[in-house]
């Protein structure tokens, strides 16, 4: 993904961002971290730093492109990663990001994330040849004061599966030092609700200060006085789910709880806690969660600071195929979402349609991705993906540990895929990115890989699923439909290098380049596109 991309670059012996702002590692040893917190509350000195680091991640991802990657996969990078890094200096300029946070975000998300040389990343490489997983997502319980239509987790209140503390710690600190992974996604289940040997999830935070951690929350639990407790550790953001207006949320999470997301985020706004938001796409809200009137509302007038979007996947509570967008419905969605991405800067990223961000499917440990552990510890390449050959309980028991679970022939598989796929692929052989997920975009892959290496479903929902017939038959028609609406727009956007259909004739190129704060964009990308297709067609 981007963040792996970056890191490598700001630590590389032999050139990159670390070497094209000089001595940025020793400053940033050398530097206190309450001298750098007070350079980013002067507002010349943060548009300053912004403008500089704008420029270089343009040299990076399009001028240089290192990677060798397509050039518009590059371009849009760039524009997803300015995005970001605008809405956080526009948040600091609001005053949404309190002390604490602000520290963190130093310490923990640039300093250990991106530019400190890591050790561990290091030995990873050398031991296995490639890198590590950046980050796990982990579901400490399955407990949830919601019962949600449609819930992956098909999680209740009355469920009481949650993992023991101390495993819960040792995964946490595991991957933090034999990864140098220092970012962590907690799911859920409804993670306030944690409770386990006394300990609970601001236990967890606090003992690991180290780790910058986003938590995927109904938002109904957060009162002021979560929101300060919040506040006072700094490490973590939440990402509270909705589902579209008053009625589409209070219909899928029941009745008023939209009114209680609204109250939680007036708490975590007063107590200076950077929160997100995280929604649901179904056949039924698409088009509502995609309006430029709904995101303006929670990123303009609620101050969400960054949006994940989640297509319904049929797994879960009541699973059924018929929630899933449509293949066209998909194609508008991810039009939509390029536009939305170059014109409003707004950090909002759609979990598949935004494939080209981090160069595909991230699940499995690839390099710069992730796994995921649920409420029992069995270990899933994803959280879409609910089957596993492994458990954290069992590995330890062994004294084996999350590394051993990376090298099953379940995860290798997947990532052999990902690699004939994109990810190991030139320009030109790159597959279609808009379509990265095994298991939602190339169901018959998936399905094959789960049998052939004995996964097994993590909950009874995922085992009726795989064996169903007509469920396999739906998908793989899915699959079908998909690549018929999909891969054109694929060939036009990225292969043709031109612009949406209706772009009115401004091809995005262009588009982009008007609107980042980096005065090279429009000279770069032109030299590099005019007159010619970005790659042929394959």
């Amino acid at each position: 993904m981007w963040l792996k991309s970056l890191r490598k670059r700001a630590y590389a012996k032999d050139g990159g961002l670390a070497m094209t702002i000089p001595g940025i590692k020793t400053l940033w040893r050398r530097i206190p971290i309450e001298a750098l917190d007070w350079a980013i509350q002067v507002p010349w000195l943060r548009r300053a730093a912004l403008r500089r680091g704008l420029e270089e991640l343009f040299r990076f991802f399009i001028t240089d492109n290192e990677e060798n990657r397509p050039l518009k996969l590059q371009e849009m990078r760039y524009v997803c990663v300015s995005n970001l890094l605008q809405s956080i200096e526009k948040a600091l300029s609001d005053g949404r990001i309190g002390a604490s946070a602000r520290k963190s975000l130093l310490e923990n998300f640039v300093g250990r994330v991106i530019l400190t040389e890591n050790g561990p990343v290091s030995a990873f490489r050398e031991r296995y040849g490639r890198e590590p997983p950046s980050l796990i997502t982990i579901s400490p319980t399955k407990k949830c004061n919601l019962g949600c239509k449609g819930c992956y987790a098909a999680s209740s209140a009355g469920n009481l599966e949650s993992l023991a503390y101390p495993v819960l710690k040792r995964a946490i600190r595991e991957k933090t030092e034999g990864w140098g992974s220092h970012f962590t996604v907690i799911s859920g289940g409804e993670p306030l609700m944690y409770v386990s040997q006394g300990k609970d999830l601001f236990d967890l935070l606090a003992e690991n200060q180290d780790n910058y951690f986003m938590m995927y929350t109904n938002g109904t639990l957060i009162t002021r006085e979560v929101a300060d407790r919040m506040a006072d550790l700094g490490n973590i953001t939440p990402a509270i789910s909705v589902e579209g207006w008053e009625s589409e949320t209070d219909g899928r999470r029941g009745r008023g709880v939209f009114r209680r997301i609204q109250d939680a985020m007036e708490n975590l706004r007063s107590a200076g806690v950077p929160f997100g938001i995280s929604v649901t796409a179904t056949r039924e809200n698409a088009e509502t969660v995609l309006s430029e009137p709904f995101l303006k509302f929670y990123f303009e007038e609620q101050g969400a600071l960054y949006g994940w979007i989640f297509q319904y996947m049929p797994i879960g509570r009541g699973f059924t195929t018929d929630l899933m967008v449509t293949a066209e419905q998909r194609r508008w969605m991810l039009e939509q979402e390029l536009r939305l991405l170059y014109e409003k800067k707004w950090f909002f990223v759609d979990f598949w349609n935004g494939g080209p961000m981090t160069m595909g499917c991230i699940a499995a440990g690839r390099p710069g991705g992730y796994l995921y552990i649920d409420w029992n510890g069995n270990i899933a390449p994803c959280v879409f993906f609910p089957y596993y050959v492994d458990n954290l309980y069992g590995l330890y028991d062994r004294g084996l540990g999350l590394t051993d679970a990376l090298e099953s022939r379940f995860f290798q598989t997947i990532r052999k895929w990902q690699d004939a796929y994109a990810y190991r692929q030139p320009p030109e052989k790159v597959g279609n990115l808009f379509l990265p997920c095994p298991i939602r975009d190339h169901y018959r892959f998936a399905a094959r890989t789960i049998e052939n290496c004995g996964a097994f479903p993590m909950d009874e929902d995922a085992g009726r699923a795989v064996a169903d017939r007509d469920y396999t038959e739906r998908m793989a028609r899915y699959e079908e439909e998909l690549k018929e609406w999909m891969d054109p727009v694929w060939n036009r956007i990225v292969r043709q290098g031109k612009g949406l259909e209706a772009a009115e004739g401004a091809d995005l190129e262009r588009q982009g380049a008007r609107r980042t704060s980096c005065p090279q964009a429009s000279k770069c990308i032109a030299a590099k596109t005019d007159g010619e297709n970005a790659y042929p067609s394959s």
